[in-house]
C-alpha cells in the first residue's frame, strides 16, 4: 500500500503550504497520506486515528461509512488530526481540484489546533499514544478475556462524558501549601496538648517534641474527619473521581484512565467544532478563490464548495455558520463597526453604511482564533444584524399539526438557543457530591438542573453503568416536572423518589 503523494501532490502541496505561511498561518509540519475510500473509512472508524484498541462500536461506524460511500449518502473528503507532526489523509479518487481544497481546509485546521488556547493542554503525540492505548487493552484482552474486557470497555465508553473540561485549566495549589496550617492554629493546639510544669528546663522532658507532633496530627486528623465529607467540594471529572475510589482491579483502573484521557483529547474539538471548521473553512476559500484555481476549476470548486456550505431548514451547519461569523468579525473591524459609538447609535442606515476604514479584521480575526471557543464565540460575535442578514430563527414542533414550526425570531431567543446548545455540548452537568451516602458506601450524584429535564431512559442508563464500575448502589438529584427526584439504582432495581 503506497500512502505518499505523487509527485503533482507534492508540489501542489508545497505551493499551498507556502501561500497558507504567506497569509500568517502557523503549524506544525503536516503530512498528508494517500488512501484508498475503504482505508479511509477505517481510519474514520477510529476517530482519524490508524490504530485504536480493538471495540465493535469501531466495526459499527466503519460499517456506516461504507454503506453512506456505497450508496452516495456521503462522501469523507477531510480527515486531519491534531498531533505534533500533524497527519491529514486524502482520497486517491478524488478530483485534483478536491485535493487542492482539502489541503487548503488542512492548513486551516493545523493553524488552529496549534494555536488555538482550548487545544493548548492536548497531548501533542497522540499518535503514539493511541498505539499504545491499543497494545495495552490487546495485552488486557488476552490475560483477561476478551469478553470481559470488551464489556468492561462498554461500561466505560458510556460514560465517556462524565468529565470536566475546564479543569486542565486550573492550577492546582501546591501539596505542601494545602498542607500548611495556620500558625496560630497550631500554636493553639500545641498550648492545648502540652502538660504542664512550673519549672522551664523540665518542659523538653515532659513534653517530648515526637509526641507532641504526633498527637497533634491526631487530633488534625480527628477533626477534619468529623466534618469532611468525600469528596469534600462536589467533583465534576466524574472519571478520575471513579479511578481513585472506584473499587476496580488494576486493568479496569488503566482501561477507564485511557478512555478518561481520550475523552480529554477530543473535548477540546466539541467545544471548538464552529470555530475550527468556519476557521479552516474560511482560508480554503481564500487560498482557493484568490492564489490557487485556475479558470477552469472554478465550477468544480463552487459546486464543491457550496455543498460544503448548504444549510438545511432548522440545522446548524458549523462551516457555514463559521466561516460567516469570521468574514463578519473580519469586515466589522475593517469598518469599525463596534464599541461604544457604534453600539449607541440609533439610526439603521447610519450603521448599515458605518465604515471608519480601520483595517483591524485580519488581526482581529487572528486574536478570536486564538482565544475563543464556540460558546464565547456566539456570546461575543453573534448579532441582530447576522440573524436579520441569514434568517436565523428558533423552531419547535407543533403538537396539533404534527409539524415543526418557526416559533422565534427575536435575537435574544435564537442567541440563547444556540448557546444552551453548545454549552457542555448540550450534556447535563453532572457532580459527586458523597461517596458515603446514608454511610452505606453508596455513590450520591447531582444534577445541575437549568430549564430542560434529563431524558430518563438515558439517566438509568447512565446510573447502571456507573454501578457497574461503583458496585455500590447510585442515586442521582435532579428536577422531573419541576419537583426535586432522586434517581436510585441498586442492582435492577430502579426508583425515582420525590425529595422534599
Amino acid at each position: 500500500m503506497n500512502m505518499s503523494l505523487t509527485a503533482e501532490l507534492s508540489a501542489i502541496r508545497d505551493e499551498i503550504k507556502g501561500y497558507a505561511r504567506d497569509y500568517g498561518l502557523d503549524f506544525y509540519e503536516t503530512i498528508f497520506e494517500m488512501l484508498e475510500f475503504d482505508e479511509l473509512n477505517e481510519v474514520a472508524s477510529y476517530g482519524g486515528f490508524p490504530t485504536r484498541y480493538p471495540h465493535w462500536r469501531h466495526g459499527m461506524e466503519y460499517e456506516e461509512f461504507s454503506k453512506s460511500y456505497s450508496y452516495g449518502l456521503s462522501k469523507i473528503y477531510e480527515m486531519v488530526i491534531n498531533n505534533d507532526p500533524c497527519y491529514a489523509y486524502l482520497m486517491r479518487c478524488n478530483n485534483l481540484v478536491d485535493q487542492k481544497l482539502v489541503m487548503a481546509h488542512v492548513y486551516g485546521h493545523c493553524d488552529f489546533f496549534k494555536n488555538n488556547l482550548w487545544f493548548s493542554k492536548t497531548n501533542r503525540k497522540m499518535m503514539d499514544e493511541m498505539a499504545n492505548h491499543a497494545t495495552r487493552i490487546r495485552r488486557y484482552a488476552e490475560k483477561f478475556g476478551e469478553d470481559e474486557v470488551e464489556s468492561f470497555v462498554d461500561v466505560c465508553l458510556c460514560i465517556e462524558n462524565l468529565i470536566d473540561p475546564h479543569s486542565q485549566f486550573i492550577d492546582k495549589p501546591e501539596e505542601a501549601a494545602k498542607a500548611e496550617a495556620e500558625p496560630e492554629e497550631e500554636e493553639a493546639l500545641d498550648a492545648k496538648l502540652r502538660l504542664k510544669s512550673e519549672k522551664e528546663y523540665m518542659d523538653e522532658f515532659i513534653n517530648p517534641r515526637a509526641v507532641i507532633e504526633k498527637q497533634r496530627q491526631q487530633e488534625e486528623e480527628k477533626a477534619k474527619s468529623k466534618s469532611r465529607r468525600f469528596p469534600e467540594n462536589p467533583e465534576r471529572d466524574i472519571l478520575q473521581f471513579l479511578i481513585e475510589c472506584a473499587p476496580l482491579q488494576k486493568w479496569q483502573q488503566d482501561i477507564l484512565a485511557i478512555v478518561r484521557e481520550e475523552s480529554y483529547y477530543f473535548a477540546p474539538q466539541a467545544q471548538t467544532k464552529i470555530m475550527n471548521e468556519g476557521w479552516a473553512s474560511y482560508w480554503h476559500s481564500k487560498m482557493m478563490t484568490t492564489r490557487i484555481l485556475s479558470d477552469a476549476e472554478v465550477i468544480d470548486y463552487a459546486d464543491h464548495h457550496s455543498g460544503t456550505m448548504f444549510t438545511q431548514p432548522g440545522r446548524i451547519n458549523p462551516y457555514k455558520l463559521g466561516i460567516e461569523l469570521f468574514r463578519d468579525i473580519e469586515e466589522r473591524w475593517n469598518k469599525g463597526k463596534f464599541g461604544k459609538e457604534y453600539e449607541e447609535c440609533d439610526d439603521y442606515e447610519t450603521k448599515r453604511h458605518w465604515d471608519k476604514q480601520l483595517g483591524l479584521g485580519r488581526q482581529k480575526i487572528f486574536e478570536v482564533r486564538k482565544l475563543y471557543n464556540d460558546v464565547m464565540f456566539i456570546d461575543a460575535f453573534l448579532t441582530p444584524e447576522f440573524c436579520r442578514e441569514h434568517k436565523m430563527f428558533v423552531y419547535e414542533y407543533n403538537e396539533r399539526n404534527n409539524l415543526y414550526e418557526i416559533s422565534d425570531r427575536e435575537f435574544k431567543v435564537i442567541k440563547q438557543k444556540l448557546l444552551f446548545m453548545l454549552t457542555n455540548w448540550g450534556q447535563p452537568f453532572i457532580y459527586v457530591v458523597e461517596s458515603n451516602y446514608k454511610n452505606r458506601g453508596e455513590l450520591y450524584l447531582r444534577h445541575r438542573h437549568e430549564g430542560i429535564d434529563l431524558k430518563l431512559d438515558e439517566a438509568r442508563d447512565t446510573l447502571k453503568n456507573l454501578y457497574a464500575v461503583w458496585t455500590r448502589p447510585v442515586h442521582l438529584e435532579t428536577v422531573v416536572d419541576e419537583t426535586k427526584t432522586l434517581l436510585s439504582l441498586e442492582g435492577e432495581e430502579y426508583k425515582e423518589t420525590e425529595l422534599d
